[in-house]
């Protein structure tokens, strides 16, 4: 019997799930509200061989009054949650091993059911690998991931191409949110979200995929918590992320209060607080432990899969252009005269412009023997090269400030601009990604599905739309972009960067003319995508959660 029921000091968190296999081992992850002691993994086939895990506190997770958990969070309070993590080695591949987790408080033994691990896969064996993205507890997602496991049955990995959350320090959005479709819960099977229409009311579990197949994550914008207050609301401190450089020169300017004997430390710490960091992400998931790798960008060898891993993304910011929004391409009117609430545009986290040390480690690996000589070549990343969603525009660049006066120096208008020429993915990484052969390129942020192929012939797919959509910018569905901002850098209809995309090749959906549409953006219809190694295929499917005893259809399908 399962041993998992949130905000319990008898009970795990979460169910055990995999991280990172090697060819002889991987590790094993779970969670409780406890610290607990002799927490372990039990494995083996007669479950007869131990490992010890070693146990840490996530140091930023919280609640508010926005939480929906139990207990008394009217305040930002810290809630305390422990990890637990084990590595089992000596393992052989293709061998599956059963095992379990065990955490003991005040006496009592408390354990997970048995689920399976096994290495990573030899070359040449046939793999089912889900690619989804943009979960962030939306309404689709649990009855999407028990879809998955109802039509392809156990998948071998998930590639999550970011936005696992959305607010990363709301401990409740990875374990226990009462609406039922917390993040692991959904991924264990464990979810109990309702989705009720006119005439029907179903309640989804999700998939118990991750206990038994490991899980690649990716940053996305919702991975990134802004500056850290012990106060304000964890929304209000998710969109309150400055650029470090920011961060740098305010701390320059208050050095002599703040640290007036120069410690390394507490400069480190005081800039990463006031301008943004990934610390829980960091803290949840396990990485690859080489010098090249590290949480915010990786490669890993999977069968037949070289997978690469990328943080490509920025904070999200309002189109919108009233004069107290602190949006996309201006700050708030009321923050004129105050530089320490702006916003500064929607800033990139982490450089993957040329000369950069991101884009050094990817010239390193696209050169690599492991990359080269991989059967499929699978690059992964947050932020869209090719779309028909909103989140595209403006171009990945970093924002250029205008700042406008009036004849007594006062500010009367701070713009942002975002010169299309200077797009990072397309001019300094495409000719990367173009030179090295990458078969296919994973992503996702605006909650669609769509693909695209390039002229050399890179596959490009967006997933996303798993749990919600915001909908395609075709016909009369414009983007929102300034009246006076030039058409050449702000792209209101179809890919900015000049791909057109491909109708679905089995089953596309129809508009009210019964013209397919090249598209799937919708609050109702739900999707996800499998590639199948043995085929060399990306298969995707829709299932419509209006209609609960419909089947799941495959509708489209491509060869990488």
């Amino acid at each position: 019997m399962s041993s998992i029921h949130s905000n319990s000091a008898s009970s795990l968190l979460t169910d055990p799930f995999l991280q990172f296999p090697t060819t002889s081992s991987v590790k094993v992850v779970w969670f409780t509200e406890f610290p607990g002691v002799n927490h372990k993994i039990i494995y083996g086939h007669n479950l007869d061989k131990t490992v010890i895990a070693q146990t840490t506190e996530l140091s930023r997770t919280r609640e508010d009054e926005q939480s929906k958990v139990k207990g008394d969070y009217s305040e930002t309070t810290r809630r305390t949650i422990w990890r637990h993590e084990g590595e089992i080695t000596g393992l052989n591949q293709g061998e599956k091993i059963p095992y379990k987790v065990i955490s003991i408080i005040d006496d009592n033994q408390i354990e997970s059911n048995i689920f399976s691990l096994t290495p990573s896969p030899k070359t040449e064996i046939p793999l089912k690998i889900l690619l989804t993205s943009d979960h962030q507890l939306k309404p689709m997602v649990a009855a999407n991931l028990q879809k998955v496991v109802e039509t392809i049955g156990e998948v071998d990995a998930i590639f999550f191409a970011g936005d696992l959350v959305n607010i990363p320090d709301r401990a409740s959005e990875w374990f226990d949110d009462q609406d039922g479709g917390a993040f692991f819960p959904c991924l264990q099977g464990l979810a109990n979200y309702t989705i009720e229409n006119e005439e029907t009311k179903t309640v989804y579990h999700g998939g118990q995929l991750i206990q038994s197949a490991p899980l690649f994550p990716t940053i996305g914008n919702h991975e990134v918590m802004g500056r850290w207050s012990e106060n304000k609301r964890l929304s209000q401190q998710f969109v309150d992320a400055i650029p470090r450089e920011v961060a740098q020169n305010i701390y320059l300017e208050k050095v002599d209060n703040l640290n007036p004997d120069q410690y390394p430390d507490i400069e480190k710490n005081w800039i990463i607080n006031n301008s943004f960091n990934t610390d829980t992400y960091e803290e949840i998931f396990s990485f690859p432990q080489t010098e090249s790798n590290n949480s915010h960008y990786y490669a890993v060898t999977f069968g037949d899969i070289r997978l690469v891993v990328l943080q490509i993304t920025n904070i999200w910011r309002s189109p919108r252009l009233e004069n107290n929004v602190k949006g996309r391409y201006q700050e708030s009117e009321k923050d004129l005269e105050n530089p320490e609430n702006w916003g500064y545009g929607q800033h990139i986290f982490k450089p993957i412009k040329k000369g950069s040390e991101q884009y050094q480690w990817l010239e390193n690996e696209l050169k690599s023997e492991a990359f080269k000589q991989a059967k499929y070549k699978i690059i992964m990343f947050h932020h869209p090269p090719h779309t028909l969603g909103d989140n595209i525009v403006p171009p990945y660049t970093d924002p250029i400030q205008n700042i406008t006066h009036d004849n007594d120096g006062n500010i009367t208008k701070i713009r942002y601009e975002y010169p299309k020429k200077n797009d990072y993915i397309i001019r300094d990484l495409m000719p990367l990604l173009e030179t090295a052969k990458v078969n296919l390129v994973f992503y996702g942020h605006s909650h669609l599905w769509n693909r695209f192929i390039s002229p050399n012939g890179i596959n490009f797919l967006e997933s996303s739309n798993v749990g919600n959509s915001y909908g395609a910018h075709l016909g009369d569905n414009k983007r929102p972009i300034p009246p006076d901002y030039s058409p050449l850098n702000y792209v209101e209809i179809g890919d900015p960067n000049g791909l057109k995309p491909i109708i679905p090749n089995i089953a596309p959906l129809k508009d009210e003319n019964n013209n397919p549409l090249p598209y799937i953006a919708s609050n109702d219809i739900t999707v996800f995508s499998i590639l199948d190694t043995e085929k060399g295929t990306v298969s995707s499917y829709y299932f419509d959660t209006r209609q609960p005893n419909s089947n799941v259809i495959k509708f489209d399908e491509f060869t990488i």
